[in-house]
């Protein structure tokens, strides 16, 4: 009498390897996948920063028109301290999000070199005709990006868009401080010393949120 107990399922048959052309294919369509975001987030960045300075090219226009018919009188004041603080809102929300579509980049290209790593796998013999890198640390990310060496370079800062935007920012910043000191009734002297210290932390404070971000996201390699 046989055993209720025993499991009378068909035992299920290990899965086959996949063949090599299909692996191949298969980590080809993810490679293009991470090449089409990454050629997404680089465009907006591009348009970000592209918008962020036309509304700054505006406003500067537009300044400059109300400065001619009001003689900078209180109306030019008024309709200073209005704008300003709309433009720095702007800037600031422009620069935190060109750090995070650095940081998504940096994934990116980290996940490209994984890819290579399994095109490698899959042909060793390939590797002395790949140009870029096909490891995620830094050294591999940084012959990606084409800089032959094995730490991120100074220039991996000062080059980035949310530096330069940065910059522009911390000039509106300083220019809306001495605006404010202006229009409160101190000197000309003390309102732009007012405007160059403010300027000055702002640039700082920007500064260390892009290096702070860079440096969190090259650490994770």
């Amino acid at each position: 009498m046989p055993d209720p107990t025993a499991d009378e399922s068909p035992a299920v048959p290990a899965p086959e390897p996949t063949p090599i052309p299909v692996r191949a294919q298969l980590l080809s369509t993810e490679h293009w996948s991470l090449l089409a975001t990454r050629n997404l987030a680089w465009s907006e960045s591009f348009s970000r920063a592209s918008w962020f300075l036309t509304v700054v090219s505006a406003t500067v226009v537009a300044l400059a028109l109300v400065a001619d018919s009001t003689d900078f009188g209180p109306g030019f004041r008024l309709f200073a301290l209005v704008l300003m603080p709309l433009l720095v809102v702007i800037g600031v929300a422009t620069v935190i999000r060109l750090v995070q579509l650095n940081s998504e980049d940096v994934e990116l290209v980290a996940g490209m070199n994984r890819l290579r790593r399994g095109y490698l796998d899959l042909a060793p013999e390939l590797e002395p005709y790949f140009v870029t890198g096909h490891r995620e640390d830094v050294a591999g990310l940084m012959q990606t990006y084409g800089v032959r060496r094995s730490r991120l370079p100074a220039g991996q800062y000062l080059s980035s868009i949310a530096l330069l935007v940065s910059v522009i920012v911390a000039a509106l910043i300083g220019a809306l401080a001495g605006l404010i000191g202006d229009a409160f009734g101190a000197g000309i002297e003390a309102a732009i010393v007012a405007g160059i210290g403010a300027g000055v932390v702002a640039l700082t404070i920007l500064v260390r949120l892009v290096v702070r971000q860079v440096n969190r996201t090259w650490d994770r390699r």
